[in-house]
């Protein structure tokens, strides 16, 4: 807008500046009164023109300066609330890396101690398992006790049986 006003402003003055050169050109040919007056009506009306212009000219570019202002003021309000966010973006950022940090060494305790267990629950098997060949030996050991004590109980007896029929052949 500025541009076209400017362009319809120097429009103006060139075909002010002709009007002139021929209002003089006139005034030199003896332009007759009448001719003049209106003329001198059209370079006022011109001059009028050109005065508007100039205000409205003026007038649009501290429009657009007042809102060049507003908006560069809004501008840096936006950028400092960018600012801020970031910022607070940034801190929670922070605090979240310590909390998973955090998190990670207790994961990696954690894991030390299920390796930890891990080890404990194999040797707590392989104990268990020689504790079970150990209880298996033993039961085995004592079916061969009581298989073996069972034996020398039927021989106690027979024994009896033939002492019994023994001593009372041996005393008569």
């Amino acid at each position: 807008q500025v541009l076209e006003v400017k362009a319809n402003l120097s429009l103006a003055k060139i075909q002010h500046a002709l009007q002139l050169q021929q209002a003089k050109a006139q005034m030199n040919n003896m332009v007759p009164k009448k001719q003049f007056e209106q003329l001198q009506n059209s370079l006022r009306e011109e001059q009028r023109k050109t005065q508007q212009l100039q205000e409205n000219l003026h007038w649009q570019a501290e429009q657009a300066c007042r809102q060049l202002i507003r908006t560069q003021e809004e501008h840096k309000r936006l950028l400092q609330a960018a600012v801020e966010q970031a910022e607070g973006l940034e801190h929670n950022l922070r605090s979240a890396e310590a909390v998973l940090a955090e998190k990670a060494a207790q994961l990696k305790d954690t894991q030390v101690q299920l390796s930890r267990n891990k080890l404990l629950i194999e040797d707590l098997h392989e104990e268990n398992r020689g504790f079970a060949m150990a209880l298996q030996a033993a039961e085995l050991n004592q079916k061969s006790t009581e298989e073996e004590n069972q034996l020398l109980k039927e021989q106690a007896s027979a024994l009896r049986q033939l002492i019994g029929k023994i001593t009372p052949a041996s005393l008569s």
